[in-house]
Formats: structure tokens, sequence, C-alpha cells
């Protein structure tokens, strides 16, 4: 379901049951573009575990990757902090 600002406001909690439900997302749009979404417990949840996968995933390869060490203070120049 799509629905810009008023319809949300206006059927908050319709939306809120259909995406707790887990029978539809409902995204947020403005100006025509999704900006946000309402989902089951259950979608955040495997979201979440996808993203600790791929956090996971990413620690794994540069365990791996040979190189030397990058201290915190030479990471915060680089980025400019």
């Amino acid at each position: 379901m799509k629905i810009n600002l008023a319809e949300f406001l206006d059927n908050l909690d319709s939306a809120l049951e259909s995406a707790a439900s887990g029978r539809e997302r409902v995204e947020r749009i403005r100006q025509g573009k999704p900006v946000a979404a309402l989902v089951s417990i259950e979608d955040l949840q495997l979201l979440i575990r996808l993203e600790n996968e791929l956090d996971l995933k990413a620690v794994r390869k540069v365990r791996r990757e040979k190189g030397k060490p990058i201290s915190l203070a030479a990471v915060k120049v680089r980025l400019g902090m």
C-alpha cells in the first residue's frame, strides 16, 4: 500500500494493523517517492538479522585480508574527524 501523509494520518489505525498483521507493507510517499515504511515486527527482525549477517561477513573478509593495521587516529584523520 502506498499512501501520502494525509491518507496515512486519516487511516493510521488501518495502516498499522495492515503492517502489524504482515498482510501488507505500508509505504509513506512524498512527491511520488517512497520515504518511509511500516512493516511487521517479523519483517523488521528479518531485516536486522540480514544486516547483522552482512556485517559479520564483511568483518570476516577484513580479518582474512593481509595488511597493515590502521589506528583509530589515522582513520579519523582520513575521514576529516
